[in-house]
């Protein structure tokens, strides 16, 4: 005999257990089916370990730049089987922390692999057998996993994906990345940092190529200041595995060399995970592995939902999350307001960090939009100076003729804090004028954003 639900969400990632969480909270009877660990990729394998073993490197960083600060220290050194276990201990701790709160919330979790037998039910395969679920409302979160090229599949050994990265057996001394977005450029920080001598390969003409062409081109600098070497415009044709090495055959300005490393990590983005489900039968539509849906995420199909990363871009947690409560609140006969791509911010937990919101600059030419552009240094704000942290910038794009704010985009220390007074901002539709009125607090990062929005309109004071 099946078990009926209101709401039956199919993965239990930032944007599943978010939206079991929400479907529960509005009254809603609601289960969640996950396959592998309650929190998903992002928490488990992605967001947090990943910052978990970035925040390693950067203290290691700031440790060799002691007598900077006045300060001595010797015999800087790391115990890398101490890292990954830190790592995987705070993962672990979150882990458990999205059951309790399923629990708390009375979400019954089912521990098994899903699939829809037909419109309205779910069928879980776990130890005891297969249990049957039905409910009016499926959302399907089941997420992405990374992307792997014909030749250059991940063997955990030589070539890595992700999760490889994150549990490395060994520290190799020559390190290959393929692709420069954020997973990519994350790693090659970490391992750069720890002293690996990193390369990068980009098929695209530049590293970060979502992110502004400016801020993308001052990041570059500030690795390359740093020991990291980039090759782009150019693709890895192939690998050569060896005995401890593998040989790389990469083919840049229609010309091919071959160069040996210790290890290869595989950043060439992600597939949806959507195989197995019976999604095909149901007639849902799927696009280069991701499911179509509306701004509202509905898949056309009565009932049926996808959000997060299995629904498309942009592949970013927060995303997802919004969506699952955008969805619980639909679903419960709410009014909920579309989630906006523009709206949400893209981070980059590299050193220097990353962030931007909206359109780059070349996107708002694009469109068609008479700009203004301002533009604020770190070496002019004296928080910055204070940290130790000079090295920056702050970029702000407005349409000249309503004072909107089109883009913001930003490079340097702890700037994925700081992105999100622009997100507020847009999502207000705040005005340059709103902004140039706002008090900033002294001494603060937050002041580089008054004065890039000063600078847009020549009005700039420190710099």
């Amino acid at each position: 005999m099946s078990q009926a639900y209101d709401v039956i969400v199919v993965g239990a990632g930032p944007g599943g257990y978010v939206a079991a969480i929400r479907a529960s909270q509005l009254g809603l009877k609601t289960a969640v089916v996950e396959r592998d660990h309650l929190g998903g990729i992002c928490l488990n394998w992605g967001c947090i370990p990943t910052k978990a073993m970035l925040r390693s490197s950067e203290v290691f960083h700031i440790m060799h730049r002691a007598k900077e600060f006045g300060l001595k220290a010797s015999g800087i050194d790391y115990d890398l089987d101490a890292v990954v276990k830190r790592s995987r201990k705070i993962a672990g701790q979150l882990s458990s922390g999205v059951s309790h709160l399923l629990k708390k919330n009375k979400v019954a979790v089912y521990m098994g692999e899903a699939s829809l037998p037909a419109q309205g039910q779910v069928a879980v395969k776990t130890d005891k057998g297969i249990e049957a679920l039905t409910a009016k409302n499926i959302i399907l979160a089941t997420g992405a996993r990374a992307r792997e090229l014909p030749g250059l599949e991940a063997d955990g050994d030589l070539v890595w994906t992700y999760k490889h990265a994150l549990t490395p057996s060994r520290m190799p001394k020559k390190l290959l990345v393929i692709g420069s977005g954020a997973i990519g450029i994350e790693f090659a920080s970490f391992y750069n940092t720890l002293g690996c001598d990193t390369t990068v390969v980009e098929v695209m003409d530049r590293i970060l190529p979502v992110e502004d062409a400016e801020i993308s081109a001052f990041a570059k600098k500030a690795f390359e200041k740093q020991g990291m070497k980039f090759r782009e415009k150019a693709m890895v044709k192939s690998l050569d595995r060896g005995k401890g090495k593998v040989t790389a055959h990469i083919e840049q300005a229609q010309k091919t060399t071959r160069e040996e490393f210790d290890a290869v990590i595989s950043a060439v983005g992600i597939v949806g995970n959507v195989e197995g489900l019976g999604l095909e039968a149901l007639g849902v539509q799927i696009d280069r592995s991701h499911v179509v849906t509306d701004a509202y995420c509905r898949t056309g199909i009565p009932g049926l939902y996808a959000i997060g990363d299995i629904a498309g871009a942009p592949w970013l947690a927060h995303k997802a999350s919004h969506e699952g409560v955008m969805v619980a609140e639909l679903i419960a006969g709410g009014h909920p307001p579309a989630v906006d791509p523009q709206a949400i911010a893209g981070c980059t937990y590299c050193h220097p960090q990353v962030a931007s919101v909206g359109m780059t600059e070349a996107k708002a030419k694009e469109a068609g939009h008479d700009i203004r552009v301002g533009r604020f240094p770190f070496i002019g704000n004296g928080k910055a100076i204070a940290l130790g942290e000079p090295e920056g910038m702050i970029k702000t794009i407005f349409d000249a003729k309503t004072g909107a704010l089109l883009g913001a985009h930003m490079v340097g220390a702890e700037v994925t804090e700081l992105i999100q007074g622009y997100v507020v901002a847009r999502g207000l539709e705040t005005t340059e004028e709103d902004l140039m009125n706002t008090v900033f607090p002294h001494p603060t990062l937050s002041e580089m954003m008054h004065e890039s929005v000063l600078d847009a309109f020549d009005r700039a004071i420190h710099f």
